[in-house]
């Protein structure tokens, strides 16, 4: 993971329009609107679950919100890093807390763990996403690993926009 900029939080009209620099988020920002969120969790198929992206300053800012104790709520701060990767914070309502190196490319969303961070290194995680053509959904699902080489699916996400940021 490359070394990552200094946060900073910028309040100016062009933070409060919801704008970024190319050396922010970038790309990231075609992410930012509420979205419905279907789990494919065994008991909770028929589960919806709602999603916020949204920028502050040159942060991007995830909250999700599911309505069943196996999927607890979750925030999440997505900062960039000098050489163009990015570092995802999650934080859910559990007490956890993790760090996912993370790319996204307009098309595939990818979040990955393999280092112990805030808390110890149990298992590897990787979530792997794909944007539609159109941008109206994201299929996806979260993987994990004992080892980080033979990786078994835990369960899928699937977003579907239901309004982009103004």
């Amino acid at each position: 993971m490359g070394s990552l900029s200094p946060v900073r939080l910028i309040f100016d009209d062009r933070a409060a329009a919801g704008e970024v620099s190319d050396m922010g988020i970038g790309q990231l920002h075609d992410l930012v609107g509420e979205w419905q969120l279907a789990v494919d969790l065994p008991g909770a198929e028929d589960v919806r679950g709602h999603v916020v992206f949204e920028t502050v300053g040159e942060l991007l800012i995830q909250r999700t919100t599911v309505p069943v104790p196996e999927a607890p709520d979750s925030c999440c701060v997505v900062v960039a890093g000098n050489d163009g990767s990015y570092l995802q914070h999650y934080f859910d309502s559990r007490g956890v807390a993790r760090l996912y190196a993370m790319t996204f490319d307009g098309r595939t969303w990818t979040l990955e763990r393999t280092k112990p961070d805030f808390s110890p290194l149990d298992f590897h995680q990787r979530f792997v996403g794909r944007i539609s053509t159109d941008g109206t959904t994201i299929d996806g699902e979260w993987q994990s690993s004992d080892d980080g080489q033979q990786w078994r699916r835990d369960f899928g996400l699937t977003y579907t926009r239901i309004m982009t940021a103004r």
